[in-house]
């Protein structure tokens, strides 16, 4: 059983870090194409979105509750940071995990993050898809409901919009995106009659073969495939199309925030704690624990830690950077929000669109939309990348066939066959999978890593003292141990299904490792170069 836990050294670590050439990936990043990384990862439609349920738990304290789970993430942020900027290699918190708790631990966070990249990417292409179609619908162009989503989510929709239908004619007194409308919407879908299946069928109007009806998200399989094309043709390209898709989002968040600034009464902050809070501190982290998943994304750029050019100093900068830049816009979005709309009337569907729709800005919703677009097209691609960078290092390490998973193309120094394969993947189960329960499912994985990188920094700090660390995480252990308490709190409150869903895709990760993995592992065969010190590469 100690070979399951054998550890890579620091040296080796090293070495493999310093190396060059033929074969190794480009470092070509520096600190504002990384912070552009994790701004890119964190910042989707959630921003114009969780906003609206947030302000219902917490009021105008919704605020507070950016902060609180800001603060939550920043623990396992300044953990990601040591540890990037001391081993500057591809594989995340795999590679800290190898360094410290030995291979068993390192393949189940390398397997578990496929959750949080791949099935993140996923879950993000068929969101994707949703903003494109109102993109569409602004200029008049229906797409076809059967091509828009997977079958059972189209047939959904119909029988939401037949639902409104029913609504406007029977609870016309009603406003669309109220908690009333919404739980009255709710026990018509719960309970549909036949003659409500009937009209969503006919609305759905999806061919019919070998007597199922076909359902195909079109948009969401396309767009996962250009940002396959990207990533494949080059790091320093894909970061350049990312910066550029980042400005264009916070371009439009900044006019969010400038716009909605015209409108904000400052009366609807409240007068006193209890308005500012009504349901106290307890609200307040309600709120936070339901939009802690906005900042989810952030570890993304320790994925592409090889391909820094001075990882040491800007690893640490792209990731605290990022965090303290989302959190900032993030208390704007919540600011502006609850000071245009009282929050017991903030709109839960489309929380920002509502607020400027009500005040006769019907253009400025479109300008929201198209922000949500960009936004999740910068998160898909941060997310594939990712994937792709992580799998390049479980196969170098052996654990996966290197042949394929660690190939890089001689032109675009990029690991082209294992992103074609991660793109691919993640446009098919976008297309013709239902995505909430993946989405789930992308949550607790990410919270496992960032648990795993938490105690990672406690190990190390007591077996290896001496390392140079460009960066240091402050106050260690309380730091870190408040990252394992913050996000296992968090992975709690996902609830016994979640944590099932976990238990049975890491046990099919571990019927890989001890098929595969285990017998060609380097560090079991005695593969890996020599333990000699080798410099931190500068």
């Amino acid at each position: 059983m100690a070979n399951l836990f054998a550890k890579k050294s620091m040296n080796v670590l090293m070495a493999e870090a310093g190396a060059t050439g033929e074969g190794t990936l480009n470092r070509s990043l520096g600190p504002f194409q990384l912070t552009a990384l994790g701004v890119g990862a964190v910042i989707g439609a959630g921003i114009f979105v969780l906003a609206g349920l947030g302000a219902h738990y917490a009021g105008p304290g919704l605020m507070l509750s950016f902060v609180l789970s800001g603060l939550g993430c920043a623990f396992a942020g300044l953990c990601y940071a040591e540890f990037a900027a001391m081993i500057p290699l591809a594989g995340s918190a795999y590679t800290y995990a190898y360094a410290t708790l030995g291979e068993l631990v390192a393949w189940i966070i390398g397997w578990d993050l496929t959750l949080e990249y791949a099935m993140g990417a996923s879950t993000v292409s068929s969101g994707w898809s949703n903003h494109f179609i109102e993109m569409l619908e602004i200029f008049h162009i229906r797409f076809p409901l059967w091509l828009a989503y997977d079958h059972w989510t189209a047939l959904g929709v119909a029988v939401d919009n037949v639902g409104r239908q029913i609504m406007a004619s029977n609870y016309a007194s009603l406003v669309p995106g109220t908690q009333e409308y919404i739980v009255q919407l709710g026990a018509l879908k719960a309970a549909p009659t036949a003659d409500m299946l009937a009209r969503a069928h006919a609305f759905l109007g999806a061919p019919v073969l070998f007597g199922h009806e076909i359902g195909l998200n079109l948009p969401a399989f396309l767009i996962a495939m250009v940002v396959t094309t990207v990533l494949a043709i080059g790091i320093q390209e894909s970061a350049r199309f990312n910066s550029l898709i980042v400005v264009i989002k916070v371009v439009v968040v900044l006019f969010v925030l400038g716009l909605g600034s015209h409108y904000v009464h400052p009366a609807n902050w409240g007068t006193s704690w209890h308005s500012f809070a009504p349901f106290g501190f307890a609200g307040i982290g309600a709120g936070a624990a339901y939009i802690f998943f906005a900042y989810i994304g952030f570890d993304a750029v320790s994925t592409t830690a090889q391909e820094a050019k001075n990882p040491q100093r800007d690893l640490p900068i792209g990731i605290i950077v990022s965090l303290i830049l989302c959190t900032l816009l993030y208390i704007g979005v919540a600011a502006v929000l609850t000071g245009m709309v009282p929050w017991q009337q903030v709109n839960i569907e489309a929380p920002i669109a509502r607020a400027f729709l009500d005040r006769g800005l019907p253009w400025a919703s479109d300008i929201i939309t198209a922000g949500a677009l960009a936004g999740l097209t910068s998160v898909m691609l941060v997310m594939m990348l990712g994937q792709t960078r992580v799998l390049y290092a479980m196969a170098n390490d052996g654990l996966l066939p290197k042949k394929f998973f660690a190939e890089v193309h001689p032109r675009f120094r990029t690991p082209f066959k294992n992103t074609f394969l991660v793109g691919t993947i993640a446009g098919v189960v976008g297309a013709l999978t239902p995505i909430d329960d993946i989405g789930k499912m992308v949550n607790i994985g990410t919270l496992l890593a960032f648990v795993i990188v938490c105690i990672s920094i406690i190990v190390l700090r007591r077996t290896d003292p001496n390392k140079v660390r460009p960066f240091r995480t402050p106050w260690v252990p309380f730091i870190p141990a408040l990252g394992v308490l913050f996000n296992g709190y968090m992975m709690i409150k996902l609830g016994w299904v979640n944590w099932a869903r976990l238990v049975i895709w890491l046990a099919i990760g571990l019927v890989v490792y001890f098929t595969y993995g285990q017998k060609n592992s380097r560090v079991q065969r005695g593969e890996l170069p020599g333990e000699l010190d080798a410099p931190i590469h500068e």
